[in-house]
């Protein structure tokens, strides 16, 4: 690390700069210290802005690959013998399904970040146009928008891009986010927290976005074929997850993107159920923490016997 110095406007600013090679790339973050410093004031900030630095740094290699490594035989097999034991074949819904997924989808992955609204209301939103009284307009405007957002997956054949993953979140927040369709800004972070205050998970730095999100797209293209849908699906997902590109909206975009390479695949859309959303964040911890897939695989094949239930029933 080094310390730039520029004239601006008559100020010298300081800038702690670092420079490191990641996949076949130098990367430079730079920081800045202040102007016109004196020397153990300049001292002082250059040591806080090192851990700043050392602390990106750790965070963009912790989420910059899909996948540490290719699956072995061995592990592929292990999630075919799994989608054996759970009866998973190809499915396609019917009409009258699609309508039961949609607002079964639409409630509960709104309802995981938080949404009001209940079950009855959402129907009532979808079926009948009829919005709840004291009820959040973001909350009815993003009904709608995830209800749409399914639609769009169900008749498109456009596979995982940049421009399919803005369009999903510009669909469903257009009328509810100003910031629809469009990453993270600079200086834009996220931390996700529990009730507690502890902290879950930090997204990606937000200069490595992009080329994080471009990179998710090249794996994916590289293994589609190779691994089974439901492992690209759930893989696509949890690593977008991690990078968490928004500054909100990621949860949503993420389980309908994972839903969109279900289909892709030949394989039905899944719901997430509000009631299993601790085990389904624990799934996305241990991805996080050790690009352990196996639980997410395992967690997602439960929840397609729940999903097919609640489809006949």
């Amino acid at each position: 690390m080094y310390v730039e110095e520029r004239n601006v406007k008559g100020k010298v600013k300081y800038y702690l700069s670092h420079s490191f090679r990641e996949g076949g790339k130098v990367h430079k973050i730079r920081k800045l210290l202040g102007s016109d410093l004196a020397g153990d004031v300049l001292e002082d900030r250059k040591k806080k802005a090192e851990r700043l630095i050392l602390d990106e740094v750790g965070r963009y290699r912790v989420v910059r690959d899909p996948l540490r490594e290719e699956l072995s035989g061995e592990e592929i097999d292990f999630v075919k013998g799994l989608e054996r034991e759970a009866d998973l074949k190809v499915a396609h819904l019917s009409d009258k399904e699609w309508k039961v997924f949609s607002k079964l989808f639409t409630y509960n992955t709104n309802a995981i970040e938080g949404s009001s609204l209940t079950s009855k209301e959402v129907e009532g939103i979808i079926d009948r146009d009829d919005w709840p009284r004291d009820r959040s307009r973001d909350d009815i405007a993003e009904a709608y928008g995830v209800d749409e957002a399914i639609g769009f997956i169900r008749e498109t054949d456009e596979e995982l891009s940049i421009e399919l993953i803005k369009k999903i979140h510009r669909m469903v927040f257009r009328n509810s986010k100003d910031f629809a369709g469009e990453f993270r800004k600079r200086g834009e972070e996220v931390v996700v927290r529990a009730a507690s205050g502890r902290v879950i998970h930090e997204g990606a730095p937000q200069p490595r976005v992009v080329s994080l999100l471009k990179e998710l797209v090249k794996w994916y293209r590289k293994y589609r074929g190779k691994y089974s849908g439901l492992i690209l699906a759930a893989v696509v997902h949890n690593q977008f997850e991690n990078i968490h590109p928004f500054a909100d909206g990621n949860g949503r975009v993420g389980r309908i993107l994972m839903n969109n390479i279900l289909m892709k695949n030949r394989l039905s859309p899944v719901n997430i159920a509000l009631r299993h959303s601790v085990e389904y964040y624990a799934t996305l911890t241990e991805y996080s923490k050790n690009k352990n897939i196996r639980p997410t695989i395992v967690f997602l094949l439960k929840e397609y016997k729940n999903t097919r239930k609640s489809l006949k029933g």
